[in-house]
């Protein structure tokens, strides 16, 4: 009898990279060789986004140099902006994300070409766009014009600046760009694995991309944050001691066999190393906040879940919270995960393109044999 095939693909090994590593048993990450936690907070989003995209640690001038065109690349093109207010009154964040990108690239000069420094200026006009998109979704949906980007500012603040009209704060500009870091690449995920397949084929780096949002969109991926706030937010609505609102809910939930999301991972068998860097940014923001229950709440699911289950949070679990206290939108959150994975699927894009092979995995039939086809008036 063959073996059974992996379920989900667990284990297979469908590509190598060199763009980022996971040890699940040590709770470690790498991009390029370098720990995660070394780089959150100390490395920069357009360090980390040049590192990913062109294959080492940028020294001064190269960070300069790739600031610039990201500067210059925030433009999204007139397609994009003339569709915006229609496509703000008619579809969700992500839905609106998938459609732009798609029509960003009618006015991207390198759109039909693969080569290596096309492909190089596409990711960055990518990464350039992706928070850009995201904030004039957000103003066209509500009526208003879009804030300037502020061409002094990194790719974390302008976000804030545009998303809401007012100047961030340093140290809230200093958190988003290190949660933009932590969510950057995470070797073969879902979102990944779909741009790779779509760029093997030869197709060009708009349509990977595409097919990566569309993936990201799910809330298996990258809709799991937003899950957990509105989790969150429901049980505290709910009235009473939110604390033991959430032991008693989670208990139960966790009796009738349901799933808690935020919790689990399929590559970690220990804490996700993300969330441990996003548990200190939720402490410090909730703290800084003045109402630090949506923290607190979290900290408490996070025990019983570990207790009942021995299930350790992931990187969805606390940047629900991150986000909250930055005072992003809720159903903004994936949005935001996929302006910083931007950097991450653009670079396997550019890494599949180099070394390509199209990749077409084998399946097993599993369905009826030996039927006979028997015309429409004989049945």
């Amino acid at each position: 009898m063959a073996e059974a095939p992996s379920s989900g693909l667990a284990d297979v090994v469908a590509a190598a990279t060199a763009l980022s590593d996971i040890d699940g048993r040590g709770g470690l990450l790498f991009y390029r060789g370098y720990d995660i936690h070394e780089l959150a907070g100390s490395a920069s989003f357009e360090e980390i986004a040049f590192l990913l995209q062109r294959g080492h640690a940028p020294d001064r001038g190269e960070v300069d140099g790739y600031r610039a065109e990201l500067i210059a690349g925030r433009q999204t093109g007139l397609l994009a902006a003339a569709d915006l207010p229609v496509i703000a009154r008619h579809q969700r964040p992500m839905e609106a994300l998938r459609s732009l990108v798609s029509l960003a690239s009618s006015d991207d000069p390198d759109a039909e070409s693969n080569e290596p420094a096309a492909n190089l200026r596409k990711a960055a006009r990518l990464t350039a766009q992706q928070p850009v998109l995201i904030a004039a979704y957000h103003a066209a949906r509500r009526g208003l014009d879009l804030t300037p980007a502020d061409p002094a500012l990194g790719t974390a603040a302008n976000f804030l600046l545009q998303l809401t009209g007012e100047q961030p704060e340093p140290r809230a500009a200093e958190i988003l760009d290190a949660c933009l870091v932590l969510h950057a690449d995470h070797t073969m995920n879902a979102s990944t694995f779909a741009a790779r397949v779509c760029a093997a084929t030869l197709a060009d780096m708009h349509s990977a991309v595409v097919a990566a949002i569309g993936t990201l969109s799910g809330p298996l991926h990258g809709g799991a944050n937003e899950q957990v706030m509105r989790g969150l937010e429901a049980i505290r609505q709910a009235g009473g001691d939110p604390l033991d609102a959430v032991s008693s809910e989670v208990s139960g939930r966790l009796a009738r066999g349901e799933k808690i999301m935020g919790f689990g991972h399929r590559v970690y068998k220990t804490e996700d190393p993300r969330a441990t860097q996003l548990r200190r940014m939720s402490a410090e923001l909730a703290a800084a906040s003045g109402d630090d229950t949506y923290y607190r709440m979290s900290r408490r699911m996070e025990e019983v879940v570990l207790a009942e289950r021995g299930l350790f949070p992931n990187v969805d679990f606390f940047a629900a919270t991150v986000y909250h206290y930055l005072g992003i939108p809720t159903d903004l959150f994936t949005p935001v995960f996929s302006a910083s994975r931007m950097a991450g699927w653009t670079a396997h894009v550019i890494e599949q393109h180099a070394d390509n092979r199209l990749i077409r995995p084998d399946s097993e039939y599993i369905g009826e044999r030996g039927l006979h086809w028997a015309p429409l008036d004989a049945r």
